[in-house]
């Protein structure tokens, strides 16, 4: 038997425009794709009708059927990767594996781990940028150093795009008007370099201990307008007005270079977030503490005051303050809460509770489709004040406030807390003023 190479598909559910795929179709051996539903991940998660593994099957699935059509397969199995890359690598002769690379800290290490694993047994493997567009050392400071503030960031991020002329030199795909880094993997015309093989099996959702939850899942297309006026509507969360793609670039079901140039033709403002992905990426990467603790040291030694009942009532949207609520039961029902609710409730539950910001973490971590730990902590600590660039700890939001500048016809209010107005209606859990005060005494304190 001739050998073969294989590729990993992680965080990259899709076969055009992948940038592993393509140099793993390019490098003269046949490609048997493989996916692992990895155990380690999977057996930490509590709730076993979690829509983003049901996502990821859908995902799977779908992969699977266009390889058939291609006259190959998807080998799709669940366990621990370790023990699967060894029976792997006993039953086919493998030149090499190919994948995208994963920052994440325990992607990390278990990629260092089969790194180390197939070296033993004389296989490569080759990893490769697609899940951002600069990574971990490609966008730093003068000195070598990296940011820690986001605008010096994305300044020096927009001119080394800016900066990168067309190229075509075979080896990153077309040329156009765009630049190097923007430039697509053009995988669809190596498709006949897929291993030829009959349909292998695929494992069910419930075959992986998981259930339906019949959660839709937003689409992957979006409209030019929405995009276009992304700066006007991206705040008022009553109406369309983002591009709900977040779970897409978390599994890689879409391209964040394609959506990158979409972006860099039409709105500024748009482009702007895919840089904050970006942005805490590399903070993750830099300063791997941040998962766990404070960016800013000294606000780890800020006194939380930790009341449960209070964080049941803010996860179950019974604060008493309205947008906190609508934010909460959205997340619940949908898996999704609007950016700019994002930003109220996480404030709320840190500065008005007092209430640490991981548990609020662990709880987005917990419920968000489109969950990424880099994002995610780096909203959180942002919120809190104790990340990279983040809210001076005095700024503190008025829920009432932003609800006014961005709900005031009550739309969004009105669609998740239909009791609001009502005396079904639970009264403030905190006093604002009060709650305002006792945040700045508290973090003082702490900050001394």
């Amino acid at each position: 038997m001739s050998k073969i190479n294989l590729f990993w598909f992680r965080r990259d559910l899709r076969l055009e425009d992948n940038a592993g795929l393509y140099h793993a179709l390019r490098a003269g051996r046949t490609v048997l794709p493989v996916f692992l539903f990895d155990r380690n991940i999977l057996d930490d998660l509590e709730d076993k009708k979690d829509a983003r593994v049901e996502f990821i099957h859908h995902a799977v699935a779908a992969l699977h059927g266009q390889l058939k059509g291609l006259g190959s397969t998807l080998l799709v199995y669940s366990g621990h990767p370790e023990q699967l890359w060894k029976e792997l690598s006993e039953k086919y002769d493998i030149e090499a594996v190919f994948t995208n690379r994963d920052y994440e800290p325990y992607a990390l290490e278990r990629d260092k781990k089969i790194a180390e694993l197939l070296k033993g047994r004389g296989i490569a493997f080759h990893t490769f940028k697609d899940h951002v567009i600069f990574e971990k050392g490609e966008v730093l400071k003068d000195d070598g150093n990296p940011y820690t503030v986001f605008t010096p960031y994305s300044r020096k991020w927009r001119d080394k795009l800016d900066s990168a002329a067309p190229v075509d030199n075979g080896f990153s795909g077309n040329a156009g008007n765009d630049s190097f880094y923007l430039q697509s993997y053009p995988t669809a015309q190596y498709s006949e370099h897929f291993h030829k093989t009959a349909p292998a099996p695929l494992v069910s959702l419930e075959d992986l201990g998981f259930e339906q939850t019949g959660m839709s899942f937003p689409s992957t297309s979006v409209s030019r307008g929405l995009i276009k006026n992304y700066d006007q509507t991206r705040d008022i969360p009553g109406i369309e007005g983002t591009s709900r793609l977040g779970i897409h670039f978390r599994f890689g079901t879409i391209s964040i270079r394609e959506k990158a140039r979409k972006a860099r033709e039409l709105n500024a403002t748009y482009l702007n977030e895919l840089i904050w992905r970006d942005f805490y990426s590399m903070i993750l990467a830099h300063f791997p503490h941040v998962a766990t603790r404070a960016f800013k040291p000294e606000y780890d030694r800020i006194q939380w005051l930790n009341n449960e009942e209070a964080f049941e009532r803010w996860k179950e949207g019974r604060t008493g303050y309205p947008i906190v609520d609508a934010g909460m039961r959205e997340l619940s029902a949908t898996g999704y809460m609007h950016n700019r609710v994002r930003m109220v409730t996480a404030s709320f539950l840190t500065k008005h509770l007092l209430i640490d910001w991981r548990w609020g973490e662990a709880w987005f971590a917990r419920k968000l489709l489109d969950f990424d730990l880099a994002s995610n902590n780096g909203g959180w600590q942002w919120a809190a004040g104790s990340g990279t660039d983040a809210a001076p700890y005095f700024r503190i939001f008025n829920p009432t406030a932003q609800q006014e500048k961005f709900d005031k016809d009550f739309r969004y209010i009105r669609r998740w807390v239909p009791e609001y107005g009502t005396d079904r209606y639970p009264q403030p859990i905190v006093d604002h003023k009060m709650a305002r005060e006792r945040c700045l005494e508290t973090y003082k304190r702490g900050l001394a």
